[in-house]
């Protein structure tokens, strides 16, 4: 038996499922990116809209690269499983938020013509970092990305979220519809602010008519969504099955936890949030530095030294007592000192539940796949601190061999000489890097600085950051990865 609409009822009555008529339902989000995190996160806040009646708030999805997703979902009517996994259980609940998987490149014109129907308001954004075609460093749009060039030329098949929503705003422009919010999920710092930046640019080089509009119509609140969400392997699907009585293609693992933090302003309109947990607030951007560089910065810190270390998931990397005891100390000592968070914030709490949450081995969260796409995260997770403590005077040495961790696992190759797998849109220019400096850890330190869209201009020409950047790399060549972590958790 495979999930789907016909079939909910057979499910054994403990499986929570849609609290609602899903016939009744229109959609009034759009989502890019749709991915395992969007459905643990966004689709079960608006699954819980819908509970509540405000049955005008369905979500049509749409890929705009792979039709996994959709080839997973179309059979099952738009129903997945969502499993909540802690060491004390797990529980199963069917969110029935997605009525619609659309493959964009199968049909862009469609895609279009949906973002552009004046019932959407609200359109949502997973696409990674990358996804936004700009400059990590500097929040720019990137004029020179093959996507963007290619949009620019070809505004209605595009390949990019940004030529989606620049094209669909386009026909709404002409139209006179009033435009929808764009609410960026993915972890940028000030993402609202840099999607508008870089949707402002690319609307005014296809028109200054509609980069004037855009400019002053298009609301993009800034976001910040926490919730820890691996990859499913066969084994969930399998165990999923087996408890549900049913098949489902694409089930997604989670944690009990759950965090969305949400600028108001929707002058399009917006479902009731708060009434299911979101929190509504002036300005996301000391909830966004608190996640990206307490949660996002140890993440990384754990991800890529984790992984050298030989640890495959990062409840097994913080079980490791040097491990537990850098991350807390990096979290405490170097992080915590940047943040500027609003009166009555348990930053001390929020840090205790991080270190449980990383904990939880029944989430078994992969290193490697944190590990992805570093030169997009790095500025935001790491760099940003760097760049304060620096101002400040202070210390970045752990800071500095979380970088270091990175150029180690970039090299390509582990500390037993078997390869690692580099997922990263700048992985050619790694591996040019590591070509050139063969072997010496100077070399490749001084290679990867030099990568502007990292590192920008300032930190490489601060021997601040690349003194102890480079000690830091070295000690991880001579000394090992375990060495080295050892002796920075116990100030050595």
């Amino acid at each position: 038996m495979r999930l789907a609409a016909a079939t909910l009822d057979a499910l054994p009555p403990a499986i929570a499922r849609p609290a609602y008529d899903r016939a009744g339902v229109t959609p009034g989000v759009i989502h890019l990116g749709i991915g395992a995190f969007h459905r643990a996160h966004q689709a079960v806040y608006l699954d819980d809209i819908l509970a509540r009646g405000e049955t005008d708030w369905g979500i049509i999805a749409a890929s705009l690269r792979s039709a996994d997703t959709r080839d997973a979902l179309a059979p099952q009517d738009g129903l997945y499983t969502i499993a909540v996994r802690s060491a004390a259980g797990e529980s199963l609940r069917v969110i029935g938020a997605v009525g619609e998987v659309l493959v964009a490149p199968e049909d862009p014109e469609r895609l279009i013509a949906l973002l552009a129907d004046p019932q959407i308001r609200i359109v949502t954004l997973t696409v990674t970092e990358k996804g936004y075609c700009h400059n990590p460093a500097t929040g720019t749009l990137d004029e020179t990305h093959p996507d963007i060039l290619h949009d620019l030329k070809d505004l209605f098949q595009p390949r990019s979220a940004i030529g989606y929503l620049v094209a669909a705003l386009a026909g709404r422009f002409s139209a006179g519809t009033p435009p929808f919010t764009i609410v960026s999920c993915d972890n940028l710092p000030s993402n609202g602010k840099t999607l508008k930046r870089v949707l402002d640019r690319f609307a005014a080089l296809v028109s200054p008519e509609l980069g004037a509009w855009v400019a002053d119509e298009v609301s993009c609140p800034c976001s910040m969504v926490d919730r820890i969400v691996p990859a499913t392997t066969e084994e969930d699907r399998a165990r999923v099955a087996g408890a549900l009585g049913a098949e489902d293609a694409w089930p997604v693992m989670t944690e009990p936890f759950t965090q969305w933090v949400l600028e108001d302003r929707f002058p399009n309109g917006r479902p009731d949030f708060g009434a299911v947990g979101v929190q509504l607030v002036e300005d996301v951007e000391p909830f966004e530095h608190m996640k990206l560089r307490l949660l996002n910065g140890a993440h990384s810190t754990i991800a890529y030294l984790g992984y050298l270390a030989g640890y495959p998931t990062v409840a097994e990397t913080i079980a490791d007592r040097n491990f537990a005891r850098l991350v807390r100390a990096l979290m405490d000592e170097d992080v915590t000192p940047t943040l500027a968070m609003p009166e009555g914030t348990d930053l001390t709490g929020y840090k205790d539940a991080l270190i449980e949450r990383f904990s939880n081995p029944a989430l078994k969260h992969r290193t490697w796949q944190i590990a992805m796409d570093g030169s997009q995260k790095l500025p935001q997770r790491l760099l940003g601190t760097i760049r304060d403590r620096l101002a400040a005077g202070a210390s970045i040495d752990r800071l500095a061999l979380a970088v270091a961790g990175w150029m180690r696992y970039v090299t390509g190759t582990d500390e037993n000489g078997d390869p690692i797998d580099i997922r990263d849109p700048m992985a050619a220019r790694f591996a040019a890097v590591i070509t050139e400096a063969d072997g010496d850890s100077h070399q490749i330190a001084r290679g990867l600085m030099a990568i502007r869209e990292i590192f920008g201009t300032d930190l490489p020409a601060d021997p601040r950051f690349t003194g102890p950047v480079i000690e830091a790399l070295d000690r991880l060549f001579e000394s090992g990865v375990k060495a080295t972590v050892a002796a920075a958790a116990h100030g050595r």
